[in-house]
């Protein structure tokens, strides 16, 4: 038994925190013992954590502030290893590692394309531990951890960040849990009582997700067939989008019902899941929608969606930004009648949490 921390900045609805709080979740399951330190407080993942695990929040107002409470909270537990995750945590953990002299116990890990991420974090604070981050991933002992080949690639071609200093480690998307709550009904009306083919997209209504182009595919494909498109997620972006439906005439046929409860169920009983975003690190619902056997959709964004789909050979990988192309791949997936849910669900089971767990603790504790 190891004793393992892992430091988020708190447990909102991305997918990076969903997938920390399944990391953590399967390695105290596995034996560890397991403590989660968020720099702020709460967010809707907080209930899925395990009793297992032991959080403890900071509750600081800043990333800034946090050196001193993440400091002490650190010398208490005296991990074996720690796992810090998303760039601006990464680097308040690296200076607070040093101080302690813990260096060689961090790991840390990145979940998005650095390049492209950069670029939508424009606050002073996100700005300097962009700047900063790839100085420190150069120096640290053990490799950054990427979550998939893309991202980092991007963060080899783009910073100052060598070959050596980078590894892969794949998502723990599917647990036991997750294959449980697959089983239950869906949440959302269109999807229990289809009246025409129901299309998913899931993610934070945010520009990086691409849900506006995702509307104009869907004009496009509604002309051709009778179907719905149903968006969970919530974000900055929600009025912008109920505009733009509007300006479509898509009002009966596009829902925006904000987060889901049980994405998997959701996902389980669409006829197909769309992926329209600008970036990803690793898109976590693409995995877990071949895990029920359904349909994708995704455009070739940077990073994660070709070794997903193994470069196309399964599902449909569309031209990145291309629009018409999108639309197309949708109608085409509709109509598809020879699908092979079994070779979807064989090619993701790397995505297991009991696998990727394994690969993460010997990254942690190597």
């Amino acid at each position: 038994m190891a004793k393992i921390t892992i430091v988020l900045h708190d447990l909102r609805g991305g997918g990076a925190e969903k997938m920390m709080v399944r990391l953590a979740n399967q390695l105290a399951t596995d034996g560890d013992e397991v403590s989660m330190i968020l720099i702020s407080k709460g967010g809707v993942n907080k209930p899925y954590l395990s009793d297992k695990v032991n959080l403890f929040e900071l509750k600081c107002k800043r990333t800034l502030s946090a050196f001193g409470p993440l400091r002490r909270q650190l010398k208490t537990i005296n991990p074996d290893g720690i796992l810090a995750v998303l760039t601006h945590i990464n680097v308040i953990t690296a200076v607070v590692a040093f101080s302690l002299g813990w260096i060689k116990k961090l790991s840390v890990s990145e979940r998005n394309a650095f390049s492209l991420d950069k670029k939508v974090n424009s606050n002073f604070v996100m700005k300097t531990a962009y700047g900063l981050a790839p100085f420190v991933y150069r120096f640290l002992p053990k490799p950054v951890i990427a979550v998939s080949q893309g991202v980092a690639k991007d963060l080899v071609d783009t910073t100052v960040v060598k070959q050596k200093n980078v590894i892969t480690a794949p998502n723990p998307v599917i647990t036991e849990e997750l294959k449980r709550l697959a089983l239950e009904p869906a949440s959302h009306p269109w999807l229990l009582n289809k009246k025409a083919p129901v299309i998913v997209a899931i993610g934070r209504l945010s520009y990086q997700k691409g849900f506006d182009m995702l509307l104009d595919a869907f004009y496009k494909v509604r002309k051709q067939i009778e179907c719905r498109l149903v968006i969970f997620g919530e974000g900055d972006l929600r009025q912008k989008l109920n505009e733009q439906i509007r300006s479509l005439n898509l009002e009966s046929d596009v829902s925006l019902p904000g987060y889901s409860e049980n994405v998997i169920a959701e996902l389980n009983y669409c006829d197909l899941y769309v992926l329209s975003s600008r970036f990803e690190g690793s898109p976590n619902a693409i995995v877990e929608a071949m895990a029920v056997g359904t349909k994708v959709v995704a455009f070739d964004c940077p990073h994660g969606a070709r070794d997903i789909l193994h470069h196309g050979k399964l599902d449909y990988l569309v031209t990145y930004l291309d629009v018409d192309k999108l639309a197309g791949a949708m109608v085409d997936a509709l109509n598809q009648k020879d699908f092979n849910k079994e070779a979807q669900i064989d090619a993701v089971k790397c995505f297991e949490a009991s696998n990727s767990a394994q690969v993460y603790r010997e990254l942690i504790l190597s």
